[in-house]
């Protein structure tokens, strides 16, 4: 299987140190100084510990920057502060004037446009007009407010069929495009230097690296993603691309932001706009709030996911979308691991969404006393007798009643979050399940859980734990055990 490389840009949004430009030098191609943010940095000092491109990019506020808006302020300003940098990036709708061009050499530029289109022919006008001026890299990014969005441009890309033409977008629902535009144009991706993006939708070279992969762009044919709001965090990628990696598989799997999934479902999924493109799409894992709309939309469905009445797993087959929901063994893998049995314990799940059904289900199955705990009595309540198990309302609830408590919410991932439960109020021996988790660290429950003297499954275990049937389900392959290692939080490395 043929494999290239992708052009990574770095981008800086805040002046960096000596030490983190030589973390990226040698693994980016070029580092974008984004001027209206981190000022005008002098291009030898970063030489000093960069050993690659430098490219210069004075973004104005009408295309999503902080740059000045005077025409006369802004051209003196690149001129000046853009000499000794290899890549200069002009704004097509302002940066034309004769004296910026005369300035700028034209293998010098990389010539953008930053905004809104909903039509190709309007990309092609555009694309038109900027030509004329000519430039090293063209690129062209409109905002995606759906995830559907995204398919303008890269349609636009694989249409025009140029390497020097990069084609994405912008905003949180378009960052999947991100990933795909590099196998349709121009083979650039921008990532920010640190953590803190410099655009909605933009990952960090870190993550792009071990998420995705990249700068190896390997073949891609068959795609899967996950589905939910926010999906940003997800570790899911790591999983998936990695073994698709090592095991030559022509498949990526991206990450779908969507705040309404039947306009996704009907635009990305039925629309059959992938396949024009050349892709496939094969899987979908699906996580809050859509799980049970996953269902719903589904052609077939298993019986464990119609008896949960919710699916984390949509899969492909022969035109059929199959639903199915390997969250159960989310929860039973870790403690299972752990020797823990279940017969007879009181178990408390906080949170009756998709998550918190299949926890409780599969939990109860097992033999456990499971009580159900939910901020909306009125649904709360309906689910537990759906299931056949108790029901509290959340101001009832008292945590040290239970052997085992499972946080099926979005509360206490960060630092400042509300916590489900007060951990103080946990006896010495429970155990406390974490559904949710942050990519760098534990959550701020699982934290709160381990100083109060408890013990804390992070979140992390429940993803690997129901990874194993959904890959399994979903591509036909088998996950490596020693990927979990991939997924720990720092301190829980050895």
């Amino acid at each position: 299987m043929s494999t290239e490389s992708a052009y990574l840009i770095a981008t800086l949004t805040a002046p960096p140190t000596g030490e983190e430009l030589a973390a990226l030098s040698g693994r980016v191609g070029a580092l974008e100084v984004r001027a209206d943010l981190v000022g005008d940095l002098d291009p030898e000092t970063l030489r000093a510990s960069f050993a690659g491109d430098l490219i210069y990019t004075l973004r104005s506020q009408a295309e999503g920057g902080r740059g000045a808006e005077r025409d006369g302020d802004r051209e003196s300003r690149i001129v000046e502060s853009s000499v000794g940098y290899d890549l200069v990036d002009l704004e097509a709708a302002r940066d034309n004037g004769s004296g910026l061009l005369a300035a700028i050499a034209p293998e010098r530029r990389l010539l953008s446009w930053h905004g809104s289109a909903s039509e190709l022919d309007e990309l092609r006008g555009r694309f038109a007009t900027m030509e004329a001026i000519g430039a090293r890299y063209y690129k062209l990014v409109p905002e995606a407010v759906t995830t559907g969005d995204g398919l303008l441009p890269l349609a636009f890309a694989k249409g025009i069929g140029r390497d020097d033409v990069i084609a994405f977008s912008s905003g949180a629902a378009g960052g999947w495009t991100r990933l795909l535009a590099p196998r349709l144009g121009a083979r650039v991706v921008y990532g920010s230097a640190g953590w803190e993006p410099a655009a909605a939708g933009q990952l960090s070279i870190e993550r792009l690296r071990l998420d995705y992969g990249l700068p190896e762009l390997p073949e891609v044919r068959d795609l899967y993603g996950i589905v939910g709001n926010p999906v940003r965090h997800s570790l899911s990628p790591r999983l998936y691309n990695r073994m698709f990696r090592e095991r030559g598989i022509p498949a990526a799997y991206l990450p779908f932001s969507v705040d309404t999934f039947g306009d996704f479902w009907l635009d990305v999924v039925e629309s059959g706009s992938l396949d024009v493109l050349g892709f496939t799409l094969k899987g979908l894992s699906i996580t809050a709030p859509f799980k049970e709309i996953a269902l719903a939309v589904s052609g077939a469905t298993s019986p464990l996911a119609e008896r949960i009445g919710s699916a984390n797993t949509l899969t492909n087959r022969r035109g059929v979308w199959e639903a199915e929901s390997t969250d159960p063994e989310g929860v039973l893998g870790p403690l299972r691991a752990r020797g823990m049995e279940l017969a007879g314990r009181r178990v408390a799940v906080v949170g009756a969404g998709g998550a918190g059904r299949a926890a409780a289900f599969a939990l109860a199955r097992g033999g456990a006393r499971v009580t159900l705990v939910n901020r909306s009595a009125e649904r709360g309540r309906r689910v537990a007798l759906e299931l056949d198990v108790d029901f509290v309302p959340f101001e009832e609830f008292e945590p040290g009643a239970y052997d085992l408590l499972v946080n099926a919410t979005p509360l206490g991932r960060g630092d400042g979050d509300e916590l489900p439960f007060d951990p103080a109020h946990l006896r010495s021996d429970s155990v406390v399940v974490d559904l949710a988790y942050v990519p760098e660290a534990s959550t701020a429950l699982v934290s709160a859980v381990r100083a109060a003297g408890a013990v804390a499954i992070d979140g992390r275990e429940v993803l690997f734990a129901q990874a194993i049937p959904q890959a399994l389900t979903m591509t036909g392959e088998e996950l490596s055990p020693d990927q979990l290692d991939d997924l720990r939080a720092p301190e829980s490395r050895s």
